[in-house]
């Protein structure tokens, strides 16, 4: 009976979350099941936050240049990185979609040429790249910042990788490199 309600709570969880997803990009094939994959990585994210009430987030699947023009005029940086986060709301007040009800929490963008370049870099798979960094993607528009301190870097760092270990896609080993590196 626990895991019947604990199986209906999530999936009341994920009738309150809106992803919309587009693929703004041609080079990566999208595998079956990404899509659905980024959906349930949104819900473990704000689930584990303990966010409350109805959410939509964008998430925006991109290429290189697309996104290096988008760190040049947003932050002022000129070179391709792999996720781009565009928060709505600000210490926790968001703007409310009027048609649903569910709070706006913004964009994320992520550069498909980026996951598989670090994909194969890192020796894990695509799946895991991509849910990592919607992860992080999505805990920057609640207002995580890993740029503030090292304290909030590890912070951020741990809470992606709980929800890497919900989705089953564990990390293969540490991050903390040893000083023989």
């Amino acid at each position: 009976m626990a895991l019947v309600k604990e199986r209906m709570t999530f999936l009341m969880a994920v009738d309150r979350i809106r992803v919309i997803i587009t693929n703004k990009q041609k080079e990566i094939k999208i595998p079956t099941g990404l899509r659905m994959l980024i959906r349930r990585c949104c819900n473990a994210v704000l689930k584990l936050e303990e966010f409350e009430g109805s959410a939509e987030i964008n998430i925006i699947l991109v290429d290189n240049e697309y996104i290096k023009n988008l760190n040049k005029q947003h932050r002022d940086k000129d070179m391709v990185t792999d996720v781009l986060s565009f928060p709505m709301g600000k210490d926790g007040k968001y703007e409310i979609n009027p048609e649903t009800g569910a709070k706006v929490l913004g964009d994320v963008v992520v550069s498909m040429e980026k996951v598989v370049e670090q994909y194969r870099s890192y020796g894990h798979s695509m799946q895991r790249e991509i849910a990592y960094l919607v992860a992080h993607g999505v805990l920057h528009i609640l207002g995580y910042d890993h740029e503030s301190s090292g304290l909030e870097k590890v912070k951020m760092r741990e809470k992606e990788e709980k929800v890497m270990a919900l989705l089953g896609l564990p990390c293969t080993s540490s991050y903390v490199l040893s000083d023989d590196n």
